[in-house]
């Protein structure tokens, strides 16, 4: 009964997705923007162990509900960590009412054909069963396109959606995120070419399943809306891309039925040295600006 009260909230409810995934390659900017400088650590589990103590603090805010927040993404050590000695992600559903999802990707391969597919992931069943045993939903596996590039792009979805099946094998719900680079001369036809492949991949997701979609804040407004018309498509969400909050819930507005899933435009204006009073004040504004510009259609 959970998994399926989990997807009719992902499926029908307004709101957002929390992007709370910084890996090891993000991590050390995602603390610097929060006021941990590099030098306040000095190794891995360190840095991890500061890395959820802001992702806690984050979690345990009165402004972090399910009211405006529908879901959550988490990093793989978030959800094998605690909060309040409960796990992360039972604590999210039970105590917050917010879906939670986990980042399986292990980074980047180096780009070919103007794209960086996902590198290898060993063990993937294994983390997948053991997602699904800690009451996690869905999956979030990203890939970048950097150029309008046909062949790279064919392979960088034919990869997302085989991981994909993958995980809906394993009773979970896939997002897919090929991302494409913002900052690209030929963003616009890379989206056009990422939209035709998509559409073309769909006809492969099992009869009865659905996927996510996670991406970028497209160049013409409305572009991905046949896939959000789409049966096989639970939800569309989009990544902030290196987008100021502000721009990112401008151009998220003109796109009917996307909602957002974002990361720093999230905790952008948060910091380590704020008060509890001032942290959940500026983590109230930051949700509710984004909580609207996502349900603006």
């Amino acid at each position: 009964m959970t998994y399926e009260a989990m997807a009719k909230q992902m499926s029908e409810k307004d709101g957002f997705i929390a992007a709370l995934d910084q890996s090891g390659g993000s991590t050390p900017k995602a603390l610097k923007l929060y006021g941990v400088p590099e030098d306040a650590y000095s190794n891995d589990e360190e840095m991890f162990a500061e890395i959820h103590k802001m992702r806690t603090r984050i979690i345990k805010s009165p402004a972090f509900s399910g009211d405006k927040v529908i879901g959550a993404i988490l990093f793989e050590r978030t959800m094998d960590g605690e909060v309040d000695g409960v796990p992360t992600a039972d604590y999210l559903w039970q105590k917050c009412g917010i879906v939670p999802f986990l980042k399986i990707d292990k980074g980047l391969a180096d780009e070919a054909d103007g794209v960086q597919l996902m590198k290898e992931m060993p063990g993937l069943d294994a983390l997948l069963d053991r997602a699904r045993a800690k009451n996690i939903f869905g999956t979030k596996e990203r890939s970048v396109i950097n150029a309008a590039n046909e062949k790279g792009i064919q392979a960088i979805v034919a990869q997302q959606f085989e991981i994909g099946r993958q995980v809906l094998s394993h009773g979970l719900m896939p997002i897919l995120e090929p991302e494409v680079n913002i900052k690209i001369a030929d963003k616009a036809e890379a989206e056009d070419i990422l939209l035709a492949t998509i559409q073309n991949h769909l006809a492969q997701v099992p009869e009865g399943k659905k996927v996510m979609l996670k991406l970028s804040l497209p160049s013409k407004p409305n572009l991905y809306k046949p896939l959000i018309d789409d049966p096989r498509v639970m939800r569309v969400v989009a990544l902030s891309g290196g987008y100021s909050r502000a721009e990112a819930n401008e151009i998220l507005k003109k796109n009917d039925g996307m909602i957002a899933s974002f990361s720093r435009a999230l905790t952008e204006g948060m910091s380590k040295g704020q008060s509890d009073d001032e942290f959940n004040s500026a983590l109230d504004g930051a949700i509710d600006s984004i909580y609207q510009a996502s349900r603006a259609a």
